[in-house]
């Protein structure tokens, strides 16, 4: 086996929202699109179903996270790739997705979510008229 080094990626704190406590951070996200749907996978490390908020507004879809730092403060890290925060992302929606059918779940600090497509979004063979 070969050694290889880890390129970490640095995390993405945000800038102006002054209104949490503590240190808020853009979760890192992979988007794939497939003909029926959108499929969106964030991570969000430390996050919980109960602490995760997914909200749809007025074609913005809002994706938050609140991180219980008691549980951290006891602790001494000796190394970490991480750091413990709240998470918030945002991300405008077309008109082309069917906004009622959007499903979302939570699995092991990563958030999955399934954004269909509005049917007239969708790809479509026109026929030929004669």
């Amino acid at each position: 086996m070969t050694q290889q080094e880890l390129n970490v990626p640095e995390k993405q704190e945000t800038r102006g929202e002054l209104t949490r406590a503590g240190r808020t951070y853009v979760p890192q996200v992979d988007i794939f699109e497939t003909k029926e749907a959108l499929w969106l996978w964030a991570d969000m490390p430390g996050i919980d179903e109960e602490s995760l908020n997914v909200h749809l507004d007025d074609g913005v879809l809002t994706i938050e996270g609140q991180v219980d730092v008691k549980q951290y403060a006891e602790m001494s890290p000796l190394y970490t790739e991480y750091n413990v925060g709240n998470y918030v992302r945002r991300f405008t929606l077309s008109n082309d997705v069917d906004s009622h059918r959007i499903v979302a779940r939570m699995q092991h600090g990563v958030l999955s979510l399934e954004i269909p497509k509005a049917e007239r979004a969708k790809p479509r063979r026109i026929t030929l008229t004669q």
